[in-house]
């Protein structure tokens, strides 16, 4: 039976049998692969050998022959998945891992035939039936009301639901992703394998004679086969995984004519891990964010994409023939009393074989011609989030649990801070991080522009800062802050904003918004 109210699962519920002592947290002995304590300055290099020829996810087929309306079939399930080798029983969505792509243009009516078939095996470690889902659709800009984007339903195994998105309102040109969103069951089912990218169709053919990919980013660990269980630690820091993909494979090689431009859209699609985005000799133009198409292309030496982010770009080969090597480089997210392994990792995530006759392309030097960044209004109200971690009294004697919060308020089954605000306005809003990790702040229905940003990697706030970039999802570095302004367009509802490294979610950093 669908689940009509809002379904808020109390955080921590059923933990007492997981927690492990303080001390042992100090000790750094957590696992997963978290024994290299602050101050660690060595790199691990993970180089693995050459993979497959690199594919583009699945595509899901259009049932439907009317002009304007995609409509699909998702159905959430168990298969069976080739991890690196090892089988292993994932969540997927019709049996794809990562789920596959949803094609619409703007204008759509997107039609979603969902089913719930996951297997019921217990509840998890926040005291939710592991069953129980959702669905929400990252980065459109559609209602989040009835059948809309409606994160506040919830479905247990065997039940059905028919959304129906209208995406008149919504930019062309840009790409975005589905997953579960079941707070308490969120970051176990996109650990798990739920993810998949929902591409909206670029509304000029500026770049139709592109090769075009998709890239999903995602990590995983297997504990036989199965994806590893979570552990108090995972919720704390956020889950890594040691085996990390490009569509579901380590190390594909993609093949590119020497000369030859291509375009990538990449989705970060894990649960924490952060990737710093870098391809041997060669730039990557930034031509899209979170939200659509720049005004011209950016050349980034590296691009910091964490959790939820989306990235378009634009590489053009060399004309000498070779490997060449698309690296995740270190980057320090911050892990609270413990470094986290992705911190201190050099990662080859796929191959670039630049072999074949030679071809001439050129990187354009307009992209979106309408894109700009907008002007603060006089008199815009400014609305401030603090984003806290800290631990609180524990369910065992002599332990102790983390806390999520926003506004010192952690989301729960009966308490959530909300913001209340009127459509069809403008907002400031100052994003404040008190605590010792980076968190990637997402918010529902409608993308904003990023005004400022206090710490963090200075190439991430010196584009974002400057490019007509739209954003759903922006890093809040630790200790740092971050100013955006925030249009509050179309539409009404009660949707949702909180950190997208989805332990933080699950544990309490999240908040509800009221728009009226």
């Amino acid at each position: 039976m669908k689940i009509n109210k809002p379904v808020f699962t109390a955080v921590f519920v059923g933990l007492a049998t997981t927690l492990l002592s303080s001390q042992a947290l100090s000790m750094g002995m957590m696992g997963g692969g978290m024994g290299c304590m602050m101050g660690c300055t060595s790199t691990t290099v993970i180089d693995p050998p050459r993979g497959v020829a690199f594919q583009d996810p699945a595509i899901l087929p259009n049932l439907s022959s009317s002009p304007g309306i995609v409509e699909v079939n998702l159905e959430a399930k168990s298969a069976p998945i080739n991890v690196n080798g090892v089988t292993a029983n994932l969540l997927t969505y019709n049996g794809n891992f990562p789920g596959p792509t949803i094609k619409v243009k703007k204008g759509d009516h997107l039609k979603v035939h969902f089913k719930n078939s996951l297997p019921y095996t217990g509840i998890n470690m926040m005291g939710d039936g592991r069953d129980f889902t959702n669905l929400h659709t990252h980065g459109l800009h559609v209602s989040p009301e009835g059948n809309g984007d409606n994160t506040m339903l919830s479905f247990m195994t065997g039940e059905s639901f028919d959304f129906d998105y209208d995406l008149s309102l919504h930019p062309g040109g840009n790409f975005n992703f589905y997953h579960p969103h079941r707070h308490g069951n969120t970051a176990e089912q996109v650990w798990g394998g739920m993810a998949g990218a929902l591409e909206v169709a670029d509304e000029n053919t500026a770049l139709a004679s592109y090769e075009t990919h998709l890239m999903v980013l995602k990590d995983i660990s297997l504990q036989g086969s199965a994806p590893a269980a979570h552990t108090m630690n995972d919720f704390m820091n956020g889950k890594e995984g040691d085996v990390i993909m490009i569509n579901g494979k380590v190390n594909p090689v993609l093949a590119m004519k020497p000369g030859q431009v291509q375009r990538w859209k990449i989705v970060n699609a894990s649960n924490a891990r952060f990737y710093k985005l870098s391809l041997g000799s060669h730039t990557l133009q930034v031509i899209g964010t979170d939200g659509g198409l720049l005004n011209k292309p950016y050349a980034q030496s590296s691009i910091l994409l964490s959790p939820g982010e989306r990235i378009d770009v634009l590489v053009k080969a060399t004309t000498t023939k070779g490997y060449y090597k698309l690296l995740s480089n270190p980057y320090d997210r911050g892990m609270g009393m413990m470094m986290g392994s992705g911190s201190s990792q050099q990662i080859t995530l796929l191959t670039v074989n630049v072999t074949g006759t030679a071809v001439t392309n050129s990187i354009p030097a307009t992209i979106n011609a309408n894109a700009a960044r907008l002007s603060v209004p006089v008199g815009t109200p400014t609305r401030r989030f603090v984003l806290s971690m800290g631990m609180m009294g524990g369910m065992m004697m002599g332990g102790d649990m983390m806390s999520a919060t926003i506004n010192g308020i952690a989301f729960s089954e009966t308490t959530a801070y909300t913001a209340y605000s009127g459509v069809n306005t403008y907002e400031v809003w100052e994003i404040i991080n008190q605590s010792m990790m980076d968190h990637p702040f997402h918010y529902h229905v409608n993308p904003a522009q990023v005004i400022s940003i206090s710490g963090g990697d200075a190439a991430y706030k010196a584009f974002y800062t400057t490019a007509p970039a739209w954003k759903d999802t922006v890093i809040v570095p630790k200790g740092g802050s971050v100013k955006l302004l925030v249009p509050i367009k179309d539409f009404t509802g009660l949707t949702m904003f909180h950190c997208h490294i989805l332990e933080h979610e699950d544990i309490g950093m999240m908040g509800l918004w009221d728009i009226r």
